[in-house]
């Protein structure tokens, strides 16, 4: 582990499958330094990105709907499935981490994306009420603290490092969410209320680690560490020469990136040199030391790995290690 609370190399949360313990077993297996609570959206309605986080949610609770998730006024058939199916991953996760000492990455959907996914009862996402947006994420951060806790409860040893997965985020920013209707767009939040959100749902991890992670484009990454997010989570293949500024001052400001260099979709894979010669060459261009790389970088997947097949994911996992290795053995 490095001095910042993170380690070399991690998965994002979703794998394929729906066997908690043979998930469970290859994560902790694979990131022997960094192992994260794996997420199995395939078992369906719960299990599901959303779901998973609605479950968590105090005093809120959600349905699926045919349009998808809607908040309601009581624990129904749905969060109980949530909650059965995180306790379950819990569960396994607890089997295969007894005596871990570590880093140890838990996963939940961010604010904005799940007040741009969770509908009203009206059938309009939270994202277009101002006053529904905070309460959301008031919910959240109490549902984070518990689960943050529960974790420490059944993993003593491990130093938890907390995820908050915003792939709507720019979305949000942009003022792209598409209303029920589908003919118009919700108006874009402020971006201090959006910094504000989000800086009090991370600081329910109090001094611990933070990472905002999103795989689309453009990710906004000074108003991800003015939020105080301890590191950035990208698909790297998205960055562009643009984008050297502001990673040039999140890497000096201290702010650890999560380089998604390995596909999360079945394709053939590089020699692990070749996956993370992308980063090398970043930091040439930024002219940072290149012993700074493998304190700086934790090498992932590009997203989650729930659309890859069960093989794929195996391999993916692995040379996201082997790719960590060779950057750190030869950061030049």
């Amino acid at each position: 582990m490095t001095a910042s609370g993170f380690g070399p190399a991690t998965g994002i949360g979703s794998l394929p499958g729906g066997d908690a313990r043979e998930a469970a077993k290859a994560v902790t297996g694979t990131f022997e330094d960094f192992p994260h609570l794996p997420e199995l959206p395939a078992r369906g309605p719960g299990a599901d990105m959303i779901g998973r986080t609605a479950g968590m949610l105090v005093e809120l609770y959600a349905r699926v709907e045919p349009s998808g998730w809607r908040l309601g006024d009581r624990p129904g058939r749905d969060t109980k499935r949530a909650w059965s199916w995180l306790g379950e991953d819990l569960d396994a996760l607890e089997e295969f981490t007894q005596g871990y000492e570590g880093p140890l990455k838990v996963q939940a959907v961010g604010p904005w994306t799940l007040a741009a996914n969770l509908e009203l009862r009206n059938g309009e996402a939270a994202l277009g009420d101002p006053g529904a947006c905070r309460d959301l994420a008031a919910s959240l951060a109490e549902g984070l603290r518990l689960h943050l806790a529960e974790v420490g409860r059944r993993i003593p040893g491990a130093r938890l490092v907390l995820q908050l997965d915003e792939p709507s985020l720019t979305a949000v920013l942009r003022g792209q969410v598409r209303t029920a209707s589908g003919y118009r767009t919700h108006r874009a939040p402020d971006r201090q209320a959006v910094e504000a959100t989000l800086r009090d749902v991370l600081a329910v991890h109090g001094e611990g680690p933070t990472v905002v992670h999103s795989c689309a484009p453009d990710v906004p990454f000074a108003l991800l560490r003015r939020a105080g997010a301890s590191a950035v989570s990208f698909d790297f293949s998205l960055l562009t020469e643009r984008d050297d500024d502001v990673i040039g001052e999140a890497v000096e400001g201290g702010t650890r990136l999560f380089a998604g260099v390995v596909p999360g979709t079945d394709g053939p894979l590089s020699d692990p040199a070749g996956s993370v010669m992308g980063v090398r060459t970043l930091w040439r261009r930024l002219g940072l030391r290149p012993e700074l790389l493998a304190e700086a970088v934790t090498i992932t997947p590009s997203c989650g790995l729930a659309g890859a097949s069960p093989a794929y994911a195996r391999r993916a996992l692995a040379h996201c290690v082997r790719a960590a290795r060779s950057l750190a053995d030869n950061p030049e």
